[in-house]
């Protein structure tokens, strides 16, 4: 049984957890889906390498239940650098007067989708920064556009927070799927990474707004990024056990030197595959990615995603004299096995461990209803 205790100051102890204590707490996590705040804290605090390839197989196990050894690829178009916030982590924010600004035109964007779909990509991904030049009545056109000439593909927009009718319009239009990471549940420690124009309530408010409008619902979290606690993270992880998503996308912190985090070291490759193989676990239908920022890490920091649990990668599809430009965090891969034109080289990787891409909409079997919407 794992307790709580205090320190003098008052402020709790992250409860200790032993290992044979943590290989229960997998079994218990892989037989009910879920663990109590204080257990997934001591997990994550106490994991070890036995506790984490314990997990790892379990995590397989799940994946390959419902996805066998299918990866999905979903084509990245980063459409649009500009944006409107200024959260601290993140590169292209308002205030970095170095960022070199981009915006594709809708026949570019077409344009993008074209070459992925002879790729083979049947998911086409538009994410961007929060753009006022593409207005609620632009993202409709190029949104039907896109769906008028690819019938059989996935519409996935990754374009921030936007009011509920915004998101019905591109609903409507064609759009099947929406990512919007919450990157962290906790309000208070969501202040410290954002201004104070943003809010972690808000924030989630747009994913039930998302969840009620049927889309097919992606968020997520950065891992170990400033001022994370083990319990910022179980808070996380209670968070997506309600919200029941879709897909969830986690990445390491990693810092960006034009930011107000430019010294703060990055999260590690350790710590995200860990958290991607308890996701798996809690939600075993969801779609995993293994991101491009596990792949910036660590050179094999996708296979190790895949080996966690993760079923996704996301090549980027947009055009190469753009990729550098849209640079969230520092040493972003942009010209290598992240690239479209390179998946014959990225699928030999996956093929070494016993994985291979499947060429399909790769819809996510998690279609449960959410838990609450309070």
């Amino acid at each position: 049984m794992i307790t709580s205790g205090h320190t003098d100051s008052g402020l709790p102890v992250i409860p200790a957890v032993s290992e044979s204590e943590g290989l229960s707490l997998i079994d218990k996590l892989e037989q009910t889906r879920a663990l109590t705040r204080t257990e997934w804290a001591a997990l994550i605090h106490g994991r070890t390498p036995v506790i984490s390839e314990y997990l790892f197989a379990r995590a397989r196990k799940a994946r390959i239940h419902y996805y066998g050894k299918d990866i999905y690829i979903r084509g990245l178009i980063e459409f649009t650098n500009y944006c409107r916030n200024d959260c601290y982590y993140c590169g292209i924010r308002k205030s970095n007067k170095n960022a070199v600004r981009y915006r594709l035109t809708k026949d570019q964007i077409l344009s993008c989708c074209e070459n992925g779909y002879h790729l083979g990509f049947r998911t086409f991904v538009l994410q961007g920064g929060e753009d006022g030049w593409f207005t609620e009545d632009r993202m409709t056109d190029i949104v039907s556009g896109i769906r008028q000439r690819f019938p059989d593909c996935a519409i996935t927009l990754s374009i921030g927070e936007l009011p509920r009718e915004s998101y019905r319009r591109f609903f409507e239009a064609g759009a099947d799927r929406y990512l919007l990471r919450h990157e962290t549940y906790d309000s208070a420690h969501y202040s410290r990474l954002h201004p104070a124009s943003l809010s972690a309530s808000h924030r989630q408010k747009c994913l039930w707004y998302l969840k009620e409008l049927g889309y097919q619902v992606g968020t997520g979290f950065m891992v170990g990024s400033p001022y994370q606690t083990a319990e910022n993270l179980a808070d996380d992880m209670l968070f997506l056990k309600e919200l029941n998503p879709q897909m969830v996308g986690i990445g390491p912190f990693i810092p960006h030197h034009d930011t107000p985090f430019a010294g703060q070291p990055a999260g590690t490759l350790e710590l995200t595959v860990f958290m991607l193989g308890l996701i798996r676990l809690m939600l075993p239908k969801v779609l995993l990615p293994a991101t491009t920022a596990l792949g910036t890490i660590a050179e094999d920091g996708r296979e190790q995603g895949i080996l966690a649990g993760a079923n996704v990668v996301m090549p980027n599809l947009s055009p190469a004299q753009v990729r550098e430009n849209y640079l969230l965090y520092d040493n972003k891969l942009c010209t290598g096995d992240e690239a479209a034109e390179s998946l014959k080289s990225l699928n030999a990787r996956f093929h070494a461990i016993g994985y291979h891409i499947a060429v399909s909409r790769g819809d996510s079997l998690n279609t449960e209803k959410p838990v609450s919407s309070e």
